[in-house]
Protein backbone atom coordinates (compact mmCIF):
# COMPACT_ATOMS: atom_id res chain seq x y z
CA UNK A 1 0.00 0.00 0.00
CA UNK A 2 3.02 2.29 0.32
CA UNK A 3 2.99 4.34 -2.89
CA UNK A 4 3.69 7.69 -1.28
CA UNK A 5 6.40 9.57 0.53
CA UNK A 6 6.61 9.17 4.27
CA UNK A 7 5.24 11.73 6.67
CA UNK A 8 7.41 14.76 7.48
CA UNK A 9 9.53 15.14 10.60
CA UNK A 10 8.63 13.17 13.70
CA UNK A 11 5.38 12.03 12.11
CA UNK A 12 7.47 9.52 10.13
CA UNK A 13 8.17 7.71 13.43
CA UNK A 14 4.44 7.53 14.22
CA UNK A 15 3.55 6.47 10.68
CA UNK A 16 6.13 3.68 10.69
CA UNK A 17 5.08 2.48 14.16
CA UNK A 18 1.38 2.29 13.33
CA UNK A 19 2.16 0.59 10.03
CA UNK A 20 4.04 -2.26 11.75
CA UNK A 21 0.72 -4.10 11.66
CA UNK A 22 -0.61 -5.09 8.24
CA UNK A 23 -4.29 -5.58 9.01
CA UNK A 24 -5.02 -7.24 5.66
CA UNK A 25 -2.46 -10.02 6.16
CA UNK A 26 -2.26 -9.98 9.96
CA UNK A 27 1.53 -9.59 9.82
CA UNK A 28 2.93 -7.74 12.83
CA UNK A 29 6.51 -6.54 12.44
CA UNK A 30 6.77 -5.96 16.21
CA UNK A 31 6.73 -9.75 16.53
CA UNK A 32 10.26 -9.98 15.10
CA UNK A 33 13.59 -8.59 16.32
CA UNK A 34 14.10 -6.96 12.90
CA UNK A 35 10.72 -5.24 13.13
CA UNK A 36 11.41 -3.97 16.65
CA UNK A 37 14.93 -2.73 15.93
CA UNK A 38 14.01 0.62 14.30
CA UNK A 39 12.15 1.54 17.48
CA UNK A 40 14.76 0.27 19.96
CA UNK A 41 12.29 -2.25 21.40
CA UNK A 42 12.82 -5.61 23.04
CA UNK A 43 10.33 -8.46 23.14
CA UNK A 44 9.27 -7.30 26.60
CA UNK A 45 8.40 -3.85 25.17
CA UNK A 46 5.92 -5.24 22.61
CA UNK A 47 2.72 -5.14 24.73
CA UNK A 48 3.22 -1.47 25.57
CA UNK A 49 4.24 -0.61 22.01
CA UNK A 50 1.14 -2.40 20.72
CA UNK A 51 -1.11 -0.34 23.01
CA UNK A 52 0.63 2.83 21.84
CA UNK A 53 0.34 1.79 18.18
CA UNK A 54 -3.40 1.13 18.40
CA UNK A 55 -4.04 4.35 20.37
CA UNK A 56 -2.22 6.24 17.60
CA UNK A 57 -4.24 4.41 14.93
CA UNK A 58 -7.46 5.45 16.69
CA UNK A 59 -6.44 9.10 16.61
CA UNK A 60 -5.43 8.80 12.93
CA UNK A 61 -8.88 7.35 12.21
CA UNK A 62 -10.41 10.36 13.96
CA UNK A 63 -8.25 12.65 11.78
CA UNK A 64 -9.76 10.88 8.76
CA UNK A 65 -13.29 11.68 9.94
CA UNK A 66 -14.24 8.56 11.94
CA UNK A 67 -16.06 9.10 15.20
CA UNK A 68 -14.22 8.14 18.39
CA UNK A 69 -15.71 5.27 20.40
CA UNK A 70 -18.61 6.36 22.61
CA UNK A 71 -18.16 6.53 26.38
CA UNK A 72 -14.45 5.78 26.41
CA UNK A 73 -13.54 8.72 28.67
CA UNK A 74 -10.05 10.07 28.14
CA UNK A 75 -8.59 8.86 24.84
CA UNK A 76 -6.08 6.02 25.29
CA UNK A 77 -3.36 8.10 23.61
CA UNK A 78 -3.84 10.87 26.17
CA UNK A 79 -3.39 8.38 29.02
CA UNK A 80 -0.30 6.81 27.42
CA UNK A 81 1.40 10.12 26.65
CA UNK A 82 0.83 11.31 30.21
CA UNK A 83 3.59 8.87 31.16
CA UNK A 84 6.02 10.74 28.91
CA UNK A 85 6.45 14.23 30.39
CA UNK A 86 8.25 16.74 28.19
CA UNK A 87 10.26 19.84 28.90
CA UNK A 88 11.15 22.83 26.79
CA UNK A 89 14.86 23.33 26.17
CA UNK A 90 16.63 26.39 24.82
CA UNK A 91 20.13 26.09 23.34
CA UNK A 92 22.86 28.77 23.14
CA UNK A 93 21.47 30.07 19.84
CA UNK A 94 18.02 30.51 21.37
CA UNK A 95 16.50 27.58 19.47
CA UNK A 96 13.64 26.00 21.40
CA UNK A 97 12.92 22.26 21.40
CA UNK A 98 10.82 19.76 23.28
CA UNK A 99 12.69 16.99 25.06
CA UNK A 100 11.63 14.08 27.29
CA UNK A 101 12.20 14.76 30.98
CA UNK A 102 13.96 11.43 31.42
CA UNK A 103 16.88 10.33 29.25
CA UNK A 104 17.30 8.12 27.36
CA UNK A 105 13.93 8.65 25.81
CA UNK A 106 11.74 5.58 25.30
CA UNK A 107 9.36 5.10 22.40
CA UNK A 108 6.41 6.74 24.18
CA UNK A 109 8.48 9.84 24.94
CA UNK A 110 9.72 10.04 21.33
CA UNK A 111 6.12 9.77 20.13
CA UNK A 112 5.06 12.49 22.59
CA UNK A 113 7.71 14.84 21.19
CA UNK A 114 6.62 14.05 17.63
CA UNK A 115 2.94 14.66 18.45
CA UNK A 116 3.67 17.95 20.23
CA UNK A 117 5.90 19.23 17.43
CA UNK A 118 3.40 18.18 14.73
CA UNK A 119 0.56 19.86 16.63
CA UNK A 120 2.63 23.04 16.89
CA UNK A 121 3.44 23.14 13.16
CA UNK A 122 -0.09 22.16 12.06
CA UNK A 123 0.74 18.76 10.52
CA UNK A 124 -0.68 16.46 13.22
CA UNK A 125 -4.22 16.33 11.79
CA UNK A 126 -2.88 15.31 8.36
CA UNK A 127 -1.66 11.96 9.69
CA UNK A 128 -4.64 9.72 8.92
CA UNK A 129 -5.67 6.08 8.76
CA UNK A 130 -7.07 4.58 5.57
CA UNK A 131 -10.85 4.36 5.48
CA UNK A 132 -10.78 0.74 4.25
CA UNK A 133 -11.69 -1.61 7.12
CA UNK A 134 -9.28 -4.26 5.84
CA UNK A 135 -6.38 -1.80 5.60
CA UNK A 136 -6.23 1.04 8.18
CA UNK A 137 -2.70 1.87 6.91
CA UNK A 138 -1.53 5.24 8.21
CA UNK A 139 -0.52 7.87 5.66
CA UNK A 140 0.26 11.57 5.55
CA UNK A 141 -2.41 13.49 3.66
CA UNK A 142 -0.60 15.84 1.27
CA UNK A 143 -3.74 16.77 -0.67
CA UNK A 144 -4.35 20.54 -0.87
CA UNK A 145 -7.71 20.34 0.90
CA UNK A 146 -6.56 17.68 3.41
CA UNK A 147 -9.56 15.46 2.64
CA UNK A 148 -7.93 12.28 1.35
CA UNK A 149 -9.71 9.09 2.51
CA UNK A 150 -7.51 6.18 1.44
CA UNK A 151 -3.83 5.35 1.74
CA UNK A 152 -3.81 4.54 -1.97
CA UNK A 153 -6.32 5.69 -4.53
CA UNK A 154 -5.16 2.96 -6.90
CA UNK A 155 -5.77 0.16 -4.38
CA UNK A 156 -8.07 0.97 -1.45
CA UNK A 157 -9.82 3.87 -3.18
CA UNK A 158 -10.41 1.85 -6.33
CA UNK A 159 -11.78 -1.09 -4.30
CA UNK A 160 -14.21 1.18 -2.42
CA UNK A 161 -15.42 2.85 -5.60
CA UNK A 162 -15.91 -0.53 -7.28
CA UNK A 163 -17.91 -1.79 -4.27
CA UNK A 164 -20.15 1.29 -4.42
CA UNK A 165 -20.58 0.90 -8.16
CA UNK A 166 -21.54 -2.77 -7.85
CA UNK A 167 -23.87 -2.10 -4.93
CA UNK A 168 -25.64 0.55 -7.01
CA UNK A 169 -26.13 -1.97 -9.81
CA UNK A 170 -27.32 -4.68 -7.41
CA UNK A 171 -24.33 -6.94 -8.10
CA UNK A 172 -23.48 -7.55 -4.44
CA UNK A 173 -20.13 -7.13 -2.69
CA UNK A 174 -16.81 -7.27 -4.53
Amino acid sequence: MNERATAPGGLALIESLVNTLDIETGTDALGTPEGRAPFGLTGADVPGATLLREALRQVCLTHAGHRPPEGCGAPPLDRLLAAAPLRVTVDVTGAVALRPVAEPAGLTARVAVAVAEAAADGTWARLKACEADDCRWVYYDRSPAGRRRWCSMSVCGARAKMRRYRAGRGEGPA
